[in-house]
């Protein structure tokens, strides 16, 4: 049986127990505390903390989220982070992130639309009565067999809580997604769980870039459903990045979304690099809150170039899209 080390969080103020198998984030999930997290595979960085005592070892190794001087600055990525002793842990503290309470429902599928032949539309409806509120930019986790999940971000802006429309990906042998694309009907009944993530947008009146790589316009199709729909003069810029034109697959919203709003700009990249398109139109980056979601490789570019070009880290929001892996 694995031996149990108690994990102190600041500025939480929360002492939690950690099995020695089990990584400190999945651990303080379980305990209701709501960590700042995305990817939970190690690249985004994301879930990053200070270390200020105590004994750690990693899943796999040194994570590809956390640069060398960052590691000797006694920083760890919470995610992939194994408890080796009682640990005093500085976890970051955003106040602008969502309080709600995470809860499972049943979900049924109210709509299953084709958006690109390796993307499905699932719309999901939760009982009116035990409805989820969510903010734009954060995801649930549909909950398999055998403790298995898969997290899929919320596309729509924040409704009544009842209603979450998810882009899902077909990946070939994907326990979830090959469901998706094959016996799951309308009227299927799921169970989720949610809401989670602190990749969220915030309401403020400085212009933003929105970066969508692949599937990952699904967290940034509700932020800027959201900003869109505000009373405000505040200039935004979208750039989606696909292998190829059927991989922006709403193409048909972009145009109707650039014909309505003069203060949106939209671009969208096939088969390039869609941060480097951001860098040559934008130089200066100073000025921008920038929100990022996609594969780790545009993520990890994104976060080594964009401070470069002035980009402020507090206004940095990076959702890193890994495929889930079954163990």
């Amino acid at each position: 049986m694995a031996a149990n080390h108690t994990v102190r969080i600041i500025p939480h103020e929360r002492s939690i127990s950690v099995p020695e198998d089990l990584p400190v984030l999945a651990a303080a999930q379980l305990a209701g505390l709501p960590l700042p997290h995305s990817c939970r595979s190690g690249r985004c960085g994301s879930c990053r903390a200070r270390l200020l005592s105590g004994r750690v070892e990693y899943l796999a190794g040194p994570p590809l989220g956390l640069s060398a001087q960052e590691t000797e600055q006694g920083y760890v990525l919470l995610c992939q982070l194994l408890a080796r002793s009682d640990l005093v842990v500085e976890a970051r503290h955003i106040a602008s992130a969502a309080t709600a309470e995470i809860k499972t429902l049943p979900g049924r599928i109210a709509r299953r639309v084709p958006l690109a032949p390796d993307v499905m539309q699932l719309v999901l409806r939760v009982p009116a009565v035990e409805s989820m509120e969510f903010l734009a930019g954060q995801y649930l986790d549909v909950l398999l067999e055998g403790g298995l999940r898969r997290s899929y971000s919320v596309a729509n802006a924040p409704l009544t809580g009842s209603q979450f429309e998810l882009h899902v990906r077909h990946v070939a042998g994907g326990v979830f997604s090959e469901a998706v694309f094959g016996s799951l009907r309308e009227g299927a009944l799921l169970k989720v769980e949610g809401p989670l993530g602190r990749f969220i947008y915030q309401s403020a009146p400085e212009p933003a870039i929105f970066i969508a790589g692949g599937t990952g316009f699904a967290p940034i199709k509700a932020m800027l459903s959201q900003a869109l729909a505000e009373d405000s003069g505040r200039a935004l810029h979208l750039y989606w990045g696909a292998r190829d034109l059927a991989g922006i697959y709403e193409a048909a919203l972009l145009r109707d979304w650039a014909s309505r709003y003069a203060r949106l700009g939209v671009h969208t990249v096939i088969g390039g690099r869609v941060h480097e398109a951001v860098l040559e139109d934008h130089p200066e980056l100073g000025p921008f809150a920038i929100y990022a979601a996609g594969p780790p490789a545009m993520i990890a570019a994104i976060a080594r170039d964009f401070p470069g070009r002035g980009a402020q880290a507090s206004r940095l929001y990076l959702d890193s899209f890994d495929y889930a892996t079954t163990p």
